[in-house]
């Protein structure tokens, strides 16, 4: 019997190999988290022995027929490639541009279930963390900083035909090297709004309302547009 959709994945065994479709080998390490339908691993590309506890990169897990991680995998494959990410940076004198790298994807099978995959950079503690244990406040230079480079990221995904769709604390990361770096994640429900520079008709859907997190949906977002 297929899963259900909106299900999250049963585990895969501590130590599982999966092949990215460029044929690179990746071993799974625990869980240390789950977004959305899918379970998140840590993960690394040595093999032969358990992951690491501070390895660099974890892979997102969902069943096959989930669509989140299918949106986001199209979101890094048309917009977020390294080197367009690098080129546009340098062409806006940035050291720095917020979004989490892709670094494989592929799928895979086990007992009967299929599975979907993506390896990504392992990021920090997020915002929502933050703020938690800061009496629901930030510093003024903090918050500004924080929007100046939210800023940033933003305009490069709009200038590549997507909105995010579902921008909150818990969704900015900080960076698990670099505390100081801070990365919008989870392109999940990103959108793609003006495909080929073709803005969408403006078009509500009841049938479409509410995706996201209902405190931080937009309007539009609400009536399914």
């Amino acid at each position: 019997m297929a899963p259900r959709k909106q299900a999250l994945p049963k585990p895969l065994p501590d130590g599982f190999l999966l092949t990215d479709t460029e044929k690179k080998t990746w071993r799974l390490g625990k869980i240390i988290g789950q977004g959305g339908f899918g379970l998140i691993y840590l993960a690394s590309q040595d093999v032969d022995r358990p992951v690491a506890a501070d390895t660099d990169h974890v892979i997102k897990v969902e069943y096959h027929e989930n669509g989140p991680l299918f949106s986001e995998l199209k979101f890094y494959q048309r917009a977020a490639k390294p080197e367009s990410m690098h080129r546009w940076a340098r062409s806006r004198k940035l050291a720095f541009l917020g979004i989490p790298a892709y670094w494989g994807s592929g799928l895979a099978e086990h007992n009967g279930l299929r599975y979907r995959f993506m390896a990504m950079d392992r990021l920090g503690s997020d915002l929502q963390k933050v703020c938690e244990r800061n009496g629901g406040r930030l510093r003024m230079a903090a918050a500004l900083q924080l929007g100046r480079g939210l800023v940033d990221v933003l305009e490069y995904i709009h200038d590549n035909e997507y909105v995010h769709a579902d921008i909150k604390a818990a969704n900015l990361m900080l960076g698990h090297r670099d505390p100081e770096k801070v990365y919008l994640a989870d392109y999940g429900l990103s959108y793609r709004y003006c495909p080929d520079g073709v803005h969408k008709e403006y078009k509500e859907n009841p049938k479409k309302g509410h995706n996201g997190t209902i405190e931080y949906t937009s309007l539009d977002a609400h009536k399914g547009v």
